[in-house]
């Protein structure tokens, strides 16, 4: 039965992860059999919202920007980690 343990839980939690994903992009078609009021209600048109900035298609300097913000979070202290690791050989 030790043997066994590890792929247990993890066909456990497999399962109850997908069942869990499926109940949230679970949605019940509506039930509008005897109301006509709310099948029209449902076959209204909206509008479209207009867009609050304005932005370029296509423009990708944010996260270019970004990017390298989080190669530099990333990168400086590697290196000032290393300077301490030389120091100790």
């Amino acid at each position: 039965m030790k043997s066994f343990t590890r792929p247990i839980i993890t066909l456990g939690l497999g399962l109850v992860l997908a069942l869990f994903s499926a109940a949230l992009t679970y949605s019940a078609p509506p039930v509008t059999q005897g109301n006509l009021a709310a099948t029209a209600l449902l076959i209204q048109p909206t509008k479209t919202p207009q867009p609050e900035g304005l932005s370029e298609i296509g423009s990708t300097d944010g996260i270019i920007v970004m990017g390298f913000v989080i190669a530099l979070v990333i990168i400086i202290p590697i290196l000032i980690r290393r300077k301490s690791w030389m120091e100790s050989r």
